[in-house]
């Protein structure tokens, strides 16, 4: 019974199942409108912006966003920032950026890589000349960090809160 009601609201568009997820249900912005209730994205954690670390997870916590932002039709989470290599691009040490998974990328776009394992956020470059590809910081402090088989783009930063109000990337 439980199943059959679920699977009326996926088809609706109400919801959204992951299958062999834990906690694989989320529900969907119409399905928040319907509620009449702010959409959340989940919280997931620390990313730098400097050298690359290791992504520190916190599960289960969720925060509220703009119904606008909302209304992606991919996945979108949160991420604290830890660093200063993006403050021309008005990423501080400390703010928290709004991430869309996605596949492909467009050069001159603010991205959270994965490198060796390690996540950062930079600007993801792509050139017709050397180094061809490669991950670029807004703070002339650091290195670009050129791309090898060990890195991974897994997402664009579309937002960062500053000052409780959610701002566009430079």
């Amino acid at each position: 019974m439980l199943f059959s009601c679920l699977e009326k609201l996926r088809q609706k568009g109400i919801i959204q199942r992951k299958d062999g997820a834990s906690r694989n249900i989320a529900i969907l912005p119409i399905g928040y409108d319907l509620l009449g209730s702010p959409s959340l994205v989940p919280f997931l954690g620390v990313s730098a912006a400097g050298a690359p670390i290791e992504a520190i997870e916190i599960t289960g916590e969720w925060r509220k966003v703009p119904g606008n932002v909302a209304r992606l039709e991919s996945d979108i989470f949160m991420l604290r920032i830890y660093g200063d290599s993006m403050i021309n691009a008005g990423i501080d040490d400390g703010d928290i950026v709004l991430v869309q998974t996605k596949k492909e990328f467009i050069s001159g776009e603010v991205v959270l890589a994965e490198v060796s394992g390690d996540t950062t956020i930079k600007r993801f470059i792509s050139e017709d000349k050397p180094p061809y590809v490669y991950l670029k910081p807004e703070n002339p402090k650091y290195q670009n960090i050129l791309f090898t088989d060990e890195t991974e783009l897994k997402g664009k930063v579309i937002s960062v809160l500053k000052n409780n109000y959610w701002k566009s990337i430079k």
